[in-house]
């Protein structure tokens, strides 16, 4: 088993130093879906929900929250992001979630994808929950990840 870096030679949790690593470009894109009854997917694809554009609010929510990862995932860095995209593409009784960071930096950002999409999605449910509350988020994952000592990563498809 390779040493925990998140753990001090005492076991205890530790913020990990990079302050010795070279910065590097970094790009990070996640995913996951919502699935629905029919009648909110309707709603949503036409801008008929009651509580407004749901896809534009999602697509800011994500944003938003990958720039405060540090502030809600303990033990991550506060990153200076170059960059995050939120994208939805509408599916056979889901809407898909797709968010990518990229940055030039000491440290990976899988986890401001991850929270992009996650929240994105979660902001889905709450504006569209009063037209289904059955709707269930799934298969959040990471797609790719590239840059940094590890180099690049993908998911098998």
């Amino acid at each position: 088993m390779s040493k925990l870096t998140h753990l001090d030679s005492d076991g205890n949790a530790r913020m990990v130093d990079v302050g010795a690593k070279a910065g590097t470009a970094r790009t990070a894109t996640a995913t996951g879906r919502i699935t629905m009854n029919d009648n909110a997917l309707a709603a949503i694809r036409d801008g008929n929900v009651p509580k407004g554009d749901v896809l534009a609010a999602a697509r800011i929510a994500g944003i938003m929250a990958a720039k405060k990862t540090a502030e809600l995932i303990p033990l991550c860095h506060p990153l200076g992001l170059d960059s995050v995209t939120v994208d939805f593409a509408i599916e056979d009784g889901a809407v898909r979630a797709t968010a990518t960071a990229s940055l030039v930096g000491k440290t990976g950002i899988e986890m401001e994808a991850l929270t992009a999409t996650s929240v994105a999605l979660l902001t889905i449910y709450d504006m569209a929950k009063a037209l289904d509350k059955g709707m269930v988020i799934e298969g959040v994952r990471l797609l790719t990840k590239t840059g940094g000592k590890s180099g690049d990563w993908h998911a098998a498809a």
